[in-house]
């Protein structure tokens, strides 16, 4: 099944998150001596942060962006995007994380750094499974 457009975004963001929360979720309630209900309601508030702060740095990102001499996402300009993008969901995770989980920030911090660790290779490897079940999209196809 080959998918293409706004039905594969759709389906590539609510199969990313509801995986992601089900992976989580236990890991949360058992590292932290939680219910699997106040670590799922965490999980699912987080992934509903994260499809805000990603549609919200990128419209401002793209804003900015579009004002520059040089518009080309060379390294550099990717990096800052990166980096504004983790750096703002961080400021936006680590008080939610802990007051949810009535932890200290310190523990919030390193709660964030060991979620974006995971991320980085859940990311990876969500998005080679979901291209091998689904199809690349027509941006990545050789002859499209």
């Amino acid at each position: 099944m080959v998918l293409q457009g706004i039905k594969r975004k759709i389906v590539q963001a609510i199969s990313y998150e509801a995986i992601a929360v089900i992976m989580v979720s236990p890991l949360v309630a058992m590292l932290f001596g939680k219910s699997l209900t106040n670590a799922a309601g965490l999980s699912v508030f987080l992934s509903f942060l994260a499809l805000f702060w990603n549609f919200a740095f990128n419209t401002l990102f793209e804003a900015w962006e579009i004002r520059q001499s040089q518009r080309e996402r060379t390294l550099k300009r990717r990096v800052i995007h990166a980096l504004g993008f983790e750096a703002g969901f961080a400021a936006l995770v680590i008080p939610v994380v802990a007051y949810w989980l009535d932890i200290s920030w310190q523990a919030a911090l390193a709660t964030n750094f060991g979620l974006m660790l995971f991320f980085m290779f859940y990311q990876f490897g969500f998005q080679w499974t979901f291209d091998k079940l689904f199809g690349v999209p027509r941006s990545a196809m050789v002859n499209h």
